[in-house]
């Protein structure tokens, strides 16, 4: 099974939209081989629109035209992506990211472009063409490329298989398909088909459905179809976002487990928006920026770095790799919430060891408060714990506490006794 844990790794929207290009990714994959690699981060994942030739920031060319193959694949535009050339597609960019020890992703749009459909294309290795598959009344609302497919006809099912075939062989790891995860019920077929391409391929490939919100009541469905998905919309730097998101991991958080990740989005963390104003930072704070930190590692999220890693300052660094506080994705299980309120959260979770289990504070509030959760709430004997991020020890009696300023978080390792 893949996906053992939540996948870590960076991804080119927050800060370059559908504008990235090779050199940026190549720079980007440079520096996690070197700095975070040895953390647990290892996707490097190229966002939408990687086969548009005129794209330049976060917005979208209606009808713009695509680079795309003889069979109506997608393909990386070779202005951006100068290995590309000569139909070599991703296959020379994910084997320079796998030299360096890592994987490589790419973000798809669910359905086979409009153009493709109106060309009457044929699908690679089908009897069929891309106009039998597409379905023109299954649009996406914000990004009109791509039609739907007819997801229950063997022409849809061989046009998923098609462009699962040649990701496997450019080296694929990831696929992130957008415009689908919240789109039940009409998507739930679709979902599924993408799954089996993706099954039938032959190489194990992550497959992560965006954007959310994902409806709750369809968890079941998602944890056999997919590796993760999205409880929410994009989620930037705004701190009543952050804020909501502890209602939704509440929610969640019951059904992250080996093999399928509810996904609180990317990490906000750094330079963003870097095609707009190169000089664009972060509008977290500091505190904000570990209250992050802190609840998506307790609900077990998938870590997808936003900001432009080559800019990365110390501080940025020293959130993303907190060996123990990471550490939390990967050794911990049945994570919950002991009590939340308008101002503050207190989250339990255990180490699958036995060993003991990790308790953080957040505080919600607009002002500095004292967060205090009694000793008897986390059924231990112990009175000693250490804060991860200070890395500070103490002792406890009756109730563990904290003070925290405004919109911040403490996480403590509490051994059995």
């Amino acid at each position: 099974m893949i996906a053992q844990t939540p996948p870590m790794g960076w991804n080119s929207w927050d800060c370059y939209g559908a504008a990235v290009t090779e050199e940026t990714v190549r720079k980007n994959a440079d520096y996690m081989a070197k700095f975070l690699r040895p953390f647990g981060w290892e996707y490097i994942v190229v966002d939408i629109q990687w086969y548009q030739p005129t794209a330049t920031n976060h917005s979208y060319v209606p009808f713009a035209d695509l680079t795309m193959d003889a069979y109506g694949r997608l393909q990386p535009a070779p202005g951006r992506f100068p290995s590309a050339a000569d139909g070599k597609g991703f296959g020379p960019l994910a084997d320079y990211v796998h030299s360096l020890g890592l994987k490589f992703g790419i973000h798809i749009m669910r359905g086979l472009p409009r153009m493709a459909a109106h060309r009457h294309l044929p699908i690679e290795g089908s009897e069929y063409g891309c106009d039998r598959a597409a379905n023109p009344n299954s649009v996406c609302a914000w990004n009109p490329d791509m039609y739907g497919v007819f997801a229950d006809s063997e022409a849809g099912r061989d046009w998923y298989d098609s462009i699962f075939r040649q990701y496997a062989e450019w080296g694929v790891d990831y696929v992130k398909c957008d415009d689908i995860a919240r789109e039940y019920p009409h998507c739930r077929r679709e979902i599924e088909l993408i799954s089996e391409a993706r099954t039938r391929c032959g190489r194990p490939i992550v497959l992560s459905l965006s954007p959310g919100p994902a409806p709750l009541e369809q968890a079941e469905h998602l944890k056999r179809y997919a590796n993760m998905w999205r409880i929410t919309d994009d989620f930037w730097d705004e701190w009543r976002l952050l804020r909501g998101m502890f209602e939704r991991a509440e929610k969640w958080c019951i059904h992250a487990g080996p093999g399928h990740w509810p996904d609180a989005d990317m990490l906000p963390i750094g330079a963003l928006r870097q095609c707009e104003s190169p000089d664009e930072w972060t509008h977290f704070t500091v505190p904000e920026l570990r209250t992050m930190m802190t609840l998506w590692c307790m609900m077990r999220s998938p870590l997808m770095i936003g900001g432009e890693l080559t800019k990365m300052d110390p501080l940025s660094v020293s959130l993303l790799t907190n060996r123990e506080v990471l550490g939390i994705l990967r050794s911990t299980d049945g994570a919950h919430p002991l009590q939340t309120t308008e101002e503050e959260s207190v989250w339990v979770t255990r180490r699958t060891d036995g060993s003991g289990l990790y308790c953080a504070l957040f505080n919600l509030s607009d002002r500095p408060r004292t967060v205090t959760v009694p000793a008897a709430s986390l059924m231990t004997d112990a009175r000693t714990a250490r804060e991860l991020w200070s890395g500070r020890t103490e002792t406890f009696g009756d109730a563990l506490s904290c003070d925290l300023q405004q919109h911040d978080a403490a996480v403590f390792a509490v051994d059995n006794a």
